[in-house]
């Protein structure tokens, strides 16, 4: 992003460490951009929810429960730019993937 054009606005957004490219945003639109949330409450939330669905699955004998009960997703404040890139505090950009 050119230095003339600021971030458009604070957010949160979803992460995981994944094992060949380390830390990865979570959640994405339909469109490839990642989803964020005006406020942490917001993120966690929506971890909330999928844990719901999760244990739901454990219930019906659907999900292991130690995959049921737990989750590697953690919350980070970033910045969203025009385009829909975001930028961590510690500088990483992450943009739209086709899907």
């Amino acid at each position: 992003m050119s230095p003339t054009q600021p971030p458009i606005r604070a957010a949160f957004a979803i992460f995981e460490d994944t094992l060949c490219q380390g830390m990865m945003p979570t959640w994405r639109d339909e469109a490839g951009f990642i989803v964020t949330y005006a406020t942490e409450r917001e993120a966690q939330i929506e971890i909330a929810e999928m844990l719901i669905v999760h244990l739901d699955q454990f219930i019906a004998g659907e999900r292991d429960f130690d995959d049921a009960r737990t989750t590697g997703d953690f919350i980070l404040p970033v910045k969203v730019w025009p385009d829909g890139t975001i930028e961590t505090e510690g500088g990483r950009r992450f943009g739209r993937q086709e899907i």
